[in-house]
């Protein structure tokens, strides 16, 4: 378990320091502010409306950094700090949320895939590490029994997990590169502001490098836990 611990300690470490680092990067260009005066909303507006979209609604929602696209009610909510702000690291975010909008419209597969995954990782996320414990418990170690199989579903249950988190980097990285290309081609920012959007987008996208790997990491050391690899 020790090891498992250590593990644990240096995911946590890094997620909080690349965390704090974003955080740093869209207080830092929340200051450098739009030339064209448009909002964070307007800017969302406008991107859907170039391409072709009349069904997706911008809205407002609580808290910081808490901005994402629902595909079940297409809805583009953006956080208090985009919604209303006119700085670069607002028409980043909220040009990266339509970016989702725009994958939804195009059918792009990888969105697909992961929505797909959404109902049954919901479920299984939550109980995996303890069904993986439990199958420890009753003797999984020693490769025979209930305790085995108790674990290796366990397992699968957190496979399912990480490779949600794995297909989140395409889904994330491509609504990001669509939010850039889209500002650069369309003169929404000046050469200073693409830099700003540019340096968020690529933070944000490392949030969920480092939760991916962090994933596959938890679930190699638990799987050499069940298949005889214990400490």
């Amino acid at each position: 378990m020790m090891g498992y611990y250590i593990l644990i300690g240096a995911i946590a470490l890094v997620s909080f320091l690349v965390s704090n680092r974003l955080k740093s990067k869209f207080k830092h260009y929340s200051r450098v502010h739009l030339r064209n005066g448009m909002s964070g909303a307007e800017i969302a507006e406008k991107m859907l409306a170039d391409h072709g979209i009349s069904d997706v609604k911008v809205v407002s929602t609580p808290g910081m950094l808490t901005d994402h696209y629902n595909p079940t009610n297409k809805t583009v909510n953006l956080s208090e700090g985009v919604y209303s702000q006119r700085n670069a690291a607002a028409a980043a975010v909220a040009a990266h949320e339509c970016g989702h909008a725009v994958q939804h419209a195009q059918a792009y597969q990888w969105l697909t895939m992961r929505s797909k995954l959404v109902p049954v990782v919901s479920i299984t996320s939550g109980m995996s590490m303890w069904v993986v414990f439990g199958g420890l418990a009753l003797g999984a170690g020693a490769g025979v029994g209930l305790g085995y199989y108790v674990a290796v579903a366990g397992l699968i249950m957190m496979a399912l997990a990480t490779l949600f988190s794995f297909i989140t980097l395409p889904v994330e990285y491509d609504a990001s590169n669509r939010a850039l290309a889209w500002l650069k081609n369309k003169h929404m920012v000046s050469q200073e502001e693409y830099a700003g959007a540019e340096d968020s987008l690529k933070w944000a996208a490392r949030t969920y490098l480092v939760a991916a790997l962090g994933s596959l990491a938890t679930l190699v050391y638990w799987a050499l836990q069940v298949f005889g690899g214990r400490d």
